[in-house]
């Protein structure tokens, strides 16, 4: 593994700030190029940077336009088994779904956002990245 190393956390951490400022700038540098993400909302897995990129700019610029805003919520599984996302938008209360990270050495190698079925049992923190 190499010293630069990103975490999960950290990982997750740029794409709340990504969602909380609306900007693909908090996440992009911290993709790997063969990046995949994978999403219950789009019918096909996004597998290099540059597409999923072109896939969420515009989702981005959709987002602004509307006027809702974003909550991306850190979040732990019980027993310390892995972080997570928990989004909401419109109201912060209004769960839409949960994202999860996966990163190989120095980079973010897969994203995946979720239907958010469980939400009560899992870790909620109150800490939203910014």
């Amino acid at each position: 593994m190499e010293s630069n190393s990103i975490s999960v956390e950290e990982a997750l951490r740029a794409y709340a700030r990504m969602m909380h400022h609306l900007s693909a700038d908090y996440l992009e540098p911290h993709l790997a190029d063969d990046f995949h993400y994978s999403s219950a909302w789009v019918e096909e897995i996004l597998t290099t940077k540059q597409r999923y990129l072109d896939y969420i700019r515009p989702k981005l610029v959709s987002v602004r336009r509307s006027g809702d805003r974003v909550w991306a919520e850190m979040s732990w599984l019980p027993d310390s088994r892995g972080s997570y996302l928990v989004m909401a938008q419109g109201e912060q209360e209004n769960i839409v779904g949960t994202v999860w990270a996966h990163v190989e050495g120095n980079k973010i190698k897969r994203i995946d956002m979720r239907p958010a079925d469980c939400i009560d049992t899992l870790g909620r923190s109150g800490e939203y990245p910014t």
